[in-house]
C-alpha cells in the first residue's frame, strides 16, 4: 500500500482535517469586518510538514466539508456561497498553498529556508485573498490592499515564522 494513504497517515490526516477546522472558530473579528484566526498558522504548517499528496488531501476534505455545509470556515461559516464571498478567495487559496509549498520543501529541515517558505505562503494567501476580494466586490486595489492585506499581514507573518519553526517536532511526532 502506498505510505502516504496507509491507515496510520489516514488517520493523521483526518486529525489534521479537525484541526483545521477547530482553528476557524479560534478567531477575532476586526472592524473592517473579516476575522483574524489561526487557520493560517495550520495551513502553513500542513503544508510544510505533510507531503504534497497529504497536503492536499488535508485541505480538500476541510474544504469538501465545508461546501457540504459542515461549518468548518471562518466563523462558523459554510456552503459554496462562503467560498464564492469576497472572504472567500482566502478559503481557496489554501488549496494553491498546499500544493506549491510541499513543492518547494525539501527533505531535510532547514530553518532559515522553511521560514522563508512560510513568509511566503503567508503573503501568497494575502495576496491572493486580496485579489479575490477585489474581483469580487468590485473595490479599488488601495482598499483592498487596506482591508484584503494590510490588516491581516502583521500577525500572519509571526504564524508563518512560529509554524516554521516548530516542523521539526511535528515530524518527529508524526515520524515523518
Amino acid at each position: 500500500m502506498n505510505k502516504y494513504f496507509s491507515t496510520r497517515s489516514l488517520v493523521i490526516m483526518a486529525l489534521f482535517a479537525a484541526i483545521l477546522s477547530i482553528s476557524s472558530y479560534i478567531s477575532i473579528p476586526t472592524p473592517a469586518g473579516p476575522h483574524l484566526t489561526l487557520l493560517n498558522f495550520v495551513v502553513m504548517l500542513i503544508a510544510l510538514t505533510f507531503p504534497i499528496q497529504q497536503s492536499v488531501v488535508i485541505i480538500l476534505i476541510w474544504l469538501l466539508l465545508g461546501v457540504a455545509g459542515v461549518p468548518v470556515f471562518v466563523a462558523g461559516n459554510a456552503g459554496i456561497g462562503y467560498l464564492l464571498s469576497g472572504w472567500g478567495g482566502y478559503t481557496s487559496s489554501f488549496l494553491v498553498i498546499s500544493f506549491v509549498i510541499p513543492m518547494l520543501c525539501k527533505q531535510t529541515y532547514h530553518r532559515v529556508y522553511y521560514t522563508i517558505l512560510a513568509i511566503f505562503a503567508a503573503i501568497l494567501i494575502d495576496v491572493l485573498g486580496a485579489a479575490w476580494l477585489m474581483l469580487i466586490t468590485k473595490i479599488p486595489l488601495r482598499e483592498a490592499f487596506l482591508s484584503g492585506i494590510l490588516i491581516f499581514l502583521p500577525l500572519d507573518l509571526v504564524k508563518a515564522v512560529v509554524a516554521a519553526q516548530v516542523v521539526p517536532q511535528f515530524r518527529k511526532i508524526m515520524a515523518f
